[in-house]
């Protein structure tokens, strides 16, 4: 039996035990990402904090969005790319981490031939229907 992460002292996984999130779609500006939920409402009950890890393998994107209820970070482990920000895109590399206040727009594309890691999360919710989500009509894939 799965014990309840109410109470726990603490929540501890490994990206191994995460699985892949499912029903992700390209219309709603998730093209070819691989995301999982490491810390989250549903596997560790936080209700303010949510944790992923993505992989986008090359022309993957999470395309320009925003959140009215959560702050984002992300955190480019390996790879670079593009952001998409209120003002258009900047470059982004591996070490960049990056803050986007709730209610800005955002993304992220791989515009090279390597995988992208990031590292991301949420401040004030644990998961994408407590975060508020909104896809920009700006779209940037065919």
């Amino acid at each position: 039996m799965k014990p309840d992460p109410t109470d726990l002292d603490r929540f501890v996984t490994n990206l191994n035990k995460i699985p892949i999130v499912e029903g992700l779609k390209r219309d709603e500006g998730w093209v070819n990402m691989k995301v999982q939920f490491l810390i989250d409402k549903m596997n560790a009950n936080s209700k303010d904090l949510l944790v992923g890890w993505t992989v986008l393998p090359p022309g993957a994107m999470h395309d320009k969005h925003r959140h009215f209820h959560a702050d984002e970070f992300w955190i480019v482990i390996s790879g670079s790319g593009v952001m998409y920000t209120d003002d258009g895109e900047e470059p982004a590399n591996t070490g960049d981490v990056v803050l986007t206040p709730r209610g800005k727009w955002h993304g992220f594309k791989n515009t090279t031939q390597q995988d992208v890691v990031l590292v991301w999360g949420w401040s004030g919710a644990g998961s994408l229907e407590d975060a508020g989500y909104e896809v920009s009509e700006e779209t940037h894939f065919d």
